[in-house]
């Protein structure tokens, strides 16, 4: 308690200018709790925005300060219920907002000339601005827990809007699919697991580092960039055939045998364990479709496709009993909305952004009821395949009502909930957290006024 208020005491006397490395000056703008919010980070969070194309509703040096501060209280309570976010999620997000600002300005020299800084210590301020955002949105969840609405509340709410502020709800569409792979011959995965015992005999002889080789050949773009790192996970985290083998592994200095999972083949390496967790690198190598194989499987499906018109079977006969999509012949072949962030996520529902590219450039054109020519795409195992899909339902956009779009509107009634929920627990934090904004700094329209305390 002491250390803290010692901290406080400094953070409140100092003239608020501080000195950086190369001189430059650099000012303490806000304080809150035992955290300062530099000019620096601000204008370094403005640019990052930018970037971004997102636009700033209001003066960004009185939203940015604001925004920041908020996160602070969050990250502090954070701190006294030890929040932990995943390190290898947080290295994954990093690695690729690096990727897309390289993309997007054309060169890694230009998006150190657009920052002002090289890419070294970007990618270390982007990580920790990760790692924070993170810990905030886990420390949410944690504060609001499981929101629990009833029928009757959510038809409260709807009985409560005019029809001019019912919210509109855009095409829906319900999607059947049958996937065929093609097939890999033998002289292919003989292949492949030929080189991967090369691959272990050039590390176990040292003349080559495992992570050296997973940056060249590994397959898998994310864990290659890191030598094939896949940082801390559970059991439950990895496919159950890679957790078998990579938990079973005692010695970093050996190679596992080659394991076999839906994505391809791979070997694995043992960095650390910690509890129930594990820390390991991997290689993967995936078959290749050939066109022969490919055009063979398409052949294959257009069988299918005029069995199908044929009606000598259904569509779900054939889903359920040939379909390769393990996810969706139980089912039916009925595809269901993966999206978290979508209104319609675990139901079969999908607008039509939600869909994987290829299947929306087909059903963008179809009548309920339709099926599809077959067509090739690449499956979420990033396979080739062969599909065909069945249009199944379309609603198409309208003003919401609470027959057809109850799931919708019990999104909406769930969000405000969360967002009074965060608002009242911002405001009561407030109250009790050491806030010192300095001069220059204060005249803003906040959004919480609670920030100046008279």
């Amino acid at each position: 308690m002491m250390k803290k208020i010692l901290t406080v005491f400094i953070l409140a006397c100092l003239s608020c200018v501080v000195y950086a490395q190369d001189n430059v000056i650099d000012e303490i703008v806000w304080v809150v709790g035992d955290d300062a919010i530099l000019r620096s980070d601000i204008e370094s969070q403005r640019l990052y925005l930018q970037n971004e194309g997102q636009r700033f509703d209001g003066d960004p040096y009185c939203v940015l300060p604001e925004q920041m501060a908020i996160q602070k209280l969050f990250l502090n309570q954070a701190k006294i219920d030890s929040v932990e976010v995943s390190e290898s999620q947080v290295i994954q997000e990093t690695d690729r907002w690096i990727n897309f600002a390289i993309n997007q300005m054309g060169s890694k020299e230009k998006l150190e000339e657009y920052f002002g800084k090289k890419i070294s210590l970007l990618k270390d301020e982007r990580k920790e601005m990760i790692m924070e955002q993170q810990t905030v949105e886990q420390m949410k969840r944690q504060l609001i827990g499981e929101i629990k609405l009833t029928p009757s509340e959510v038809r409260k709410y709807y009985s409560q809007l005019s029809k001019d502020s019912l919210p509109n709800i855009p095409t829906t569409v319900e999607v059947q699919i049958i996937t065929m792979e093609p097939k890999i011959p033998f002289e292919e995965t003989d292949a492949i697991k030929a080189r991967l015992r090369q691959f272990t005999d050039d590390i176990n002889s040292g003349k080559y580092e495992f992570s050296t080789l997973a940056r060249l050949y590994s397959e898998d773009p994310e864990s290659a960039k890191r030598g094939g790192e896949l940082g801390f996970l559970g059991k439950t985290s990895l496919l159950p055939e890679f957790a078998n083998v990579a938990f079973n592994l005692k010695d970093p200095k050996k190679i596992s045998q080659i394991v076999q999972t839906e994505y391809g083949y791979h070997i694995i390496q043992l960095i650390e364990k910690r509890g129930d967790r594990i820390n390991c690198r991997h290689i993967l190598l995936k078959p290749k479709v050939s066109d022969k194989e490919l055009n063979e499987c398409m052949t294959r499906m257009d069988s299918l496709y005029n069995d199908l018109t044929a009606k000598k079977f259904t569509f779900e006969e054939a889903a359920t009993f040939i379909s390769a999509d393990k996810d969706t012949r139980n089912n039916k072949g009925l595809m269901v909305n993966q999206n978290f962030e979508s209104d319609n996520h675990s139901t079969p529902k999908f607008e039509m952004s939600e869909l994987p590219q290829e299947i929306g450039k087909m059903v963008y054109t179809m009548q309920v009821g339709d099926i599809s020519k077959p067509f090739t795409m690449i499956n979420e195992k990033q396979k080739e395949v062969v599909a065909i899909v069945k249009l199944k339902a379309r609603v198409d956009q309208h003003k919401a009502n609470i027959s057809d779009d109850y799931q919708a509107l019990k999104s909406i009634v769930e969000s405000r909930k969360r967002e009074e929920l965060l608002h009242d627990w911002i405001i009561k934090k407030q109250k009790s957290t050491y806030v010192r904004i300095s001069d220059g700094w204060r005249n803003c329209d906040f959004q919480y006024p609670g920030w100046i305390k008279e």
